[in-house]
């Protein structure tokens, strides 16, 4: 057994109520928050006790669609619009990926990711080799839903898919090796890439396949580009959501990157069969696809979360530049007022969570939560102004602002999972950055000599 208290200025707690207590401490024991209570309930506290006076706690970020195997490329797919970015870029180098060149793709993927408070991710794998994905995964303690990515068809680079056979099968056989691995903190996540890349069977057989695995969910791509959109039209008849309705893929356990491109049928649909969405603007935005109406799929009662996608389509994985843009691209179109910073910090958390079921574990930080937390300094010159003097009257939503408007990867001191330091006052305990940013040059040198020939 092993206990710790956490003494922060503030807690952010993201309860139903939205609370945020100063004064007060967690408890945490064998990685579970048992108590939140003031200070001073814990005079004879016979554990270790951590003070920081100067920070403020908050949950772990929660990320609803992530690419692991991506990150090697990052700076290396610009300025291209999602087809031509596929076909030129993407699916020549995942095709070229060995087992080493993957294993150090994740590695910087899960660097990134956990340096900047990122503590549970939806992860969309690549064709094959998916076993170092979940190897790595495991290694580094974070919590994940992750599955293959799967394809058997591919006009857009025909080398890059397998036959519906071989994926189904393999499929079968990673999700009975991993699902509900490393103490249930591993879940399968069903991965069908998108309908272009898909046969009808493909996805009608993994939905099926689910029934034998618990808790785990479809994950796929939907409607992020006019150019995909025309071209699922011409395939199949249908729009994306009216082709995955009709295939009988669509329920609460389905989440689809995206949803840029959706009428208003689409919008109905989505909500009548509780999927989710989970929103990139980062890379919606670099690579010129759009800008999904979140405010209305919110308004319409809609599950929405984040996430930052592959590391080549937004070069980055920080929850904070999701949560930033998130707010900012709406407010020209919806006004000031949209997508305020409390709503857009609760995607990032609690709504991440529910998107995946995980809402009674993780996403807020309440008593029998797992201790999936951070711990930002945002007592900065370059932060807004923390006034200590409670005689000022202040808004209270302003942590909300400061976090979401102000603050990035550098404000992060501290993350824990499962109540275990991953990163501690700024020093990552899981990577030797130096190490694994020499073995991803490496790798990458090496696959783009096996492209090139």
């Amino acid at each position: 057994m092993f206990k710790k208290l956490l003494i922060p200025k503030q807690i952010v707690t993201v309860n139903s109520k939205n609370d945020i207590l100063t004064g007060h401490a967690v408890e945490i024991e064998n990685g579970v928050i048992k108590k939140i209570a003031p200070v001073k309930d814990f005079e004879n506290y016979d554990g270790e006790i951590l003070r920081y006076p100067d920070y403020t706690l908050i949950p772990g970020f929660i990320q609803t669609h992530i690419h692991l195997c991506q990150t090697l490329f990052r700076g290396f797919a610009d300025d291209l619009e999602l087809l031509d970015w596929l076909q030129k870029r993407i699916f020549p180098f995942e095709n070229s990926h060995t087992k080493n060149s993957l294993r150090a793709s994740v590695k910087l993927g899960l660097n990134d990711l956990i340096s900047g408070g990122t503590t549970t991710i939806l992860d969309m794998g690549t064709l094959r080799n998916q076993e170092i994905i979940f190897e790595e995964l495991t290694a580094s303690g974070m919590r994940a839903f992750a599955g293959n990515c799967m394809m058997d068809q591919n006009e857009l680079y025909p080398s890059f898919r397998e036959s519906t056979e071989w994926n189904l099968k393999s499929t079968y056989e990673w999700a009975k090796a991993f699902h509900d691995s490393n103490n249930g903190k591993i879940k399968f996540g069903f991965a069908p890439r998108f309908v272009l890349s898909c046969s009808e069977k493909l996805l009608r057989d993994t939905k099926a396949m689910m029934k034998d695995f618990p808790d785990s969910v479809f994950h796929t791509h939907s409607s992020e580009n006019k150019l995909e959109v025309e071209t699922v039209r011409r395939m199949t008849g249908k729009e994306n959501v009216e082709y995955f309705d009709s295939i009988g893929i669509l329920d609460s356990h389905t989440v689809l990157a995206h949803c840029i491109h959706l009428n208003d049928t689409e919008v109905k649909t989505l909500k009548k069969k509780s999927a989710r969405i989970s929103h990139c603007p980062s890379s919606n935005m670099k690579l010129g696809s759009g800008v999904a109406d979140i405010p209305k799929y919110l308004k319409d009662g809609i599950s929405v979360s984040l996430g930052a996608d592959g590391a080549p389509c937004n070069n980055g994985l920080s929850a904070f530049n999701e949560m930033r843009l998130a707010a900012l691209i709406q407010k020209p179109v919806h006004g000031p007022t949209a997508m305020d910073s409390l709503t857009v910090f609760r995607l990032a958390t609690i709504e991440g969570a529910k998107a995946l079921h995980i809402e009674k574990a993780v996403g807020s930080i309440e008593i029998d939560k797992k201790a999936d937390l951070v711990l930002l300094d945002l007592e900065r010159a370059d932060q807004p102004l923390q006034l200590d003097n409670s005689s000022v009257p202040t808004d209270e939503n302003q942590i909300y602002s400061s976090i979401v408007y102000s603050a990035s990867k550098e404000n992060v001191k501290s993350v824990l999972l499962d109540g275990n330091f991953v990163v501690n006052e700024g020093n990552n305990l899981l990577y030797d950055e130096k190490k694994i940013l020499a073995d991803a040059k490496k790798e990458f040198t090496q696959l783009l000599k096996t492209i090139n020939n």
